[in-house]
């Protein structure tokens, strides 16, 4: 008989952990601009990318850190056998036009910020269970296409306020396999929604924060882990306001993650660039994920990393009909080979 692969509650233990094969990284030039910028494969010159529209440029930065992906693990679009992706527009346009042209088996996803994360966690099932032995997982999101569609469009110039976040412009790709060289996934902590009832779409990280703390107490209870056995734990992108809430949240539980935790949407930008609270977006934890973490994990620096992809489920039409902003966390331990 298998092994069983349950841990806990939610929590799933992998006996042959699959290997990220290959891992691509395509960012907006204000994101090349930020502390991480070295890190991208490809940072853009504007945010049109020769493109006549935002979204058309989405699309062709998700394309383009998909193909690289793939390239980079020795394969072909033919070697994949099923690609899992999602973005912030509606339907998925991005994901789903760059599927139709890569000609992949395709499983569209939708987890806002935690896009990148939920599809790791989720080729890294197929992969280990045997159903398939090569799969992409790809997310992406774009600054002008995302206050387009959530807030206000950008030429309006509409004032932000000081809890409101930076929609990443960028897209991560990352094939994963059931061989190979590269760091690998032992575990994946899959969350729940939580919903405290926030409304306001100017502070996505007071309405992700709940869910994240959720996951990460939810994964050390089911693993019986400490914050200590993490080299560094990192959440997707609560940014500055929900990284203090998140903390403070774990805290109550009785974890203390000060002395190892930060956030994708933190690191990403300086606080010279003025983003306010920081950065947000399915491109945000994707970019640094696919980026820097996985360069400093096979750099040596990180043996075991404990990310969080969080995301505000934030919806126009039910944010209009006064309803609150549910949020979620899925967690992924990555580890050095």
């Amino acid at each position: 008989m298998a092994p069983h692969k349950k841990t806990g509650q939610q929590t799933i233990t992998f006996h042959n952990p699959p290997v990220f094969r290959g891992n691509a990284s395509v960012a907006g030039p204000k994101e090349g601009q930020g502390p991480l910028g070295r890190t991208f494969d490809v940072v853009l010159s504007d945010t049109l990318y020769g493109e006549e529209t935002w979204e058309k440029a989405e699309r062709k930065m998700l394309a383009g850190a998909c193909q690289l992906a793939i390239k980079k693990a020795g394969l072909t679009a033919a070697d994949i056998d099923f690609m899992m992706a999602g973005d912030l527009l509606n339907q998925l346009i991005s994901a789903n036009f760059t599927a139709r042209d890569l000609g992949i088996p395709f499983i569209g996803l939708y987890g806002a910020c935690s896009t990148m994360f939920e599809g790791i966690a989720l080729a890294a099932m197929l992969v280990e269970g045997g159903f398939a032995d090569h799969v992409l997982a790809a997310a992406s999101s774009h600054y002008d296409t995302a206050e387009r569609q959530y807030r206000y469009p950008t030429e309006m110039g509409v004032q932000r306020p000081l809890t409101s976040q930076w929609t990443v412009t960028g897209a991560g790709a990352a094939v994963i396999g059931h061989q190979g060289t590269g760091p690998v996934i032992t575990h994946v902590t899959i969350g729940k929604v939580i919903d405290l009832g926030i409304k306001d779409p100017n502070d996505m990280g007071s309405a992700m924060a709940p869910a994240a703390a959720d996951t990460i107490i939810r994964h050390f209870r089911d693993t019986g882990r400490k914050p200590s056995d993490y080299d560094l734990i990192i959440t997707g992108d609560l940014a500055a306001v929900g990284r203090a809430l998140a903390e403070q949240l774990v805290k109550q539980a009785g974890y203390d993650i000060s002395e190892n935790y930060t956030d994708c949407g933190i690191l990403i930008y300086d606080p010279a660039q003025d983003t306010h609270a920081g950065g947000s977006g399915c491109g945000c934890s994707a970019v640094v994920l696919n980026g820097y973490l996985v360069k400093e994990i096979m750099a040596g620096k990180f043996k075991r990393v404990l990310g969080i992809g969080t995301g505000a489920l934030l919806s126009p039409v039910s944010n209009l009909q006064g309803e609150s902003i549910p949020g979620i966390g899925h967690a992924v331990v990555i580890e050095a080979d």
